[in-house]
């Protein structure tokens, strides 16, 4: 021993003080001496190795510290779960220490484990809380994301992911919306700007191309210095609840905007009575006449308008006739030419003859309609070209009829076709109802048809529709 070094006696009495288990281990990994601390939890250690006391096991441990530090004369650092003499498991924390001769060989190694187990159940606990919360955020009945001061999605629970398809990194409007740019006004933005909550309503889209509306919450997610770091946006699916208002305000709608042709079909069925009356009267033949032809027509226009506002308002099943569909495209395209020419559109037909087909008459004149006073709109509305054309062409494909009404008008975005059948949606501002192409959409599928849609910003769009020439209705 050096001078000046402490006495053996100090240097067990320090040895034995220490606020760990302390052990010395020769090349077999034999416990040569150990401090009181680890002889009492452990029992008595002399003459036995190291994994018999500390893990009560026959054999080494497949990773051991002290081989270790024999080989290569350095300190290591592990993680080990041992036994203690009353069956009790302790988590201990273990640093070795080589100890060498006067001549630099290593004879020993100390090994000092410290007790960690209040440590590791701490972590259990905050494991356990953590799984619990990611349980809560992952299984809550709602659309949850969590977005960055860009909009970019940094975690999203499993019902986001799965209806629409979430990649973290994306922005939050590619993600809800297709759009290219942020929407504006953006209520992440506006809680990042002044940490307060926000709600508001939405229309987005899944990824299977199907809109929702959605009930959207924004609230604050603060850093230990108070910092709003991230947003976490909420959704709420209320598409049933829109669904049901739409209906109910469908009805009133359509009631206010036919009450004026109502007053006038009652004017001219007045008139009608009247001619009919004073013809009886004055026994004019030819009064009697117009005024029957005049009630009669009017009493059509009634029928009519009866069963439009019975199939808006309470999904009218199609009463399916013979048809030719070449016959009821040009009586529509012809009484629409006279508009075409005031707007300044050229409106161009291509009708092949796909002989009889069977569908409701009415409703198939409703949904053309529809559709190409959708297209007059598209051409005036744009501004940027200088001649404007719709054509109209009607064929045959794999036993059903099929429409195409082309324009170069104004075109639509991706968030405008995904939203364009959408009740009450309309991309004309006030100029639209937002009901033709809703109407159009339901005609055709009432007929086990379809309609897409092909569009290009600035270039124009293309409708499709294609329906079922032979139709097989309910027998009574």
């Amino acid at each position: 021993m050096c001078s000046g070094a402490a006495p053996d006696g100090a240097y067990k009495q320090y040895f034995d003080s220490m606020p760990c288990f302390l052990t010395v281990q020769d090349r077999n990994l034999r416990v040569i001496d150990a401090n009181a601390r680890f002889e009492e939890k452990f029992g008595d250690y002399r003459g036995r190795y190291c994994y018999q006391v500390y893990k009560q096991r026959p054999e080494k441990c497949e990773v051991c510290p002290v081989e270790r530090t024999f080989r290569d004369g350095e300190s290591h650092r592990t993680e080990e779960l041992v036994k203690t003499l009353q069956g009790d498991d302790v988590w201990v924390i273990v640093y070795t220490t080589p100890i060498r001769n006067e001549h630099g060989d290593i004879t020993s190694v100390m090994e000092m484990s410290t007790d960690i187990t209040e440590i590791k159940l701490l972590h259990k606990h905050l494991r356990e809380s953590q799984e619990k919360y990611r349980l809560l955020f992952e299984e809550v009945p709602c659309y949850i994301s969590i977005q960055d001061r860009d909009l970019n999605i940094v975690a999203a629970n499993r019902l986001h992911r799965e209806a629409f398809g979430t990649a973290y990194g994306q922005k939050c409007y590619e993600v809800y919306k297709h759009r290219a740019k942020a929407c504006s006004p953006c209520p992440v933005h506006e809680t990042f700007a002044d940490g307060q909550s926000r709600a508001h309503e939405e229309v987005v889209t899944a990824q299977d191309g199907s809109r929702m509306n959605v009930l959207v919450y924004t609230a604050p997610l603060r850093n230990v210095d108070g910092e709003v770091e991230h947003v976490i946006e909420m959704s709420t699916d209320i598409t049933q609840i829109r669904e049901l208002q739409d209906k109910l305000s469908s009805v009133g709608m359509l009631i206010s905007t036919i009450s004026h042709g109502i007053k006038g079909l009652l004017n001219g069925l007045d008139g009608g009575i009247y001619l009919l009356n004073s013809g009886l009267e004055k026994n004019d033949r030819a009064r009697i006449d117009k005024g029957w032809d005049m009630t009669l027509r009017n009493v059509r226009r009634i029928r009519t308008l009866v069963m439009d506002i019975l199939y808006y308002a309470k999904d009218r099943e199609p009463e399916y006739e013979p048809i030719s569909a070449r016959q009821i495209l040009e009586e529509v395209c012809g009484s629409l030419q006279e508009r075409a020419q005031k707007l300044n559109i050229s409106l161009s037909v291509d009708a092949k003859d796909t002989g009889e087909s069977h569908a409701d008459p009415q409703m198939i004149r409703s949904l053309l309609v529809n559709l190409i006073e959708n297209a007059f709109d598209a051409c005036r509305i744009d501004g940027a070209k200088p001649d404007h054309t719709v054509r109209v062409s009607l064929d045959e494909i794999d036993g059903a009829v099929r429409f195409t009404i082309a324009d170069n008008g104004i075109g639509m975005d991706q968030e405008t076709r995904e939203k364009a059948f959408s009740l009450f949606f309309s991309s004309k501002g006030a100029g639209g109802t937002g009901l033709g192409l809703f109407i159009a959409n339901k005609i055709a599928q009432a007929h086990g048809g379809s309609i897409t849609l092909e569009s290009v910003e600035d270039e124009g769009t293309t409708f499709v529709v294609e329906l079922p020439r032979q139709q097989h209705p309910p027998i009574d």
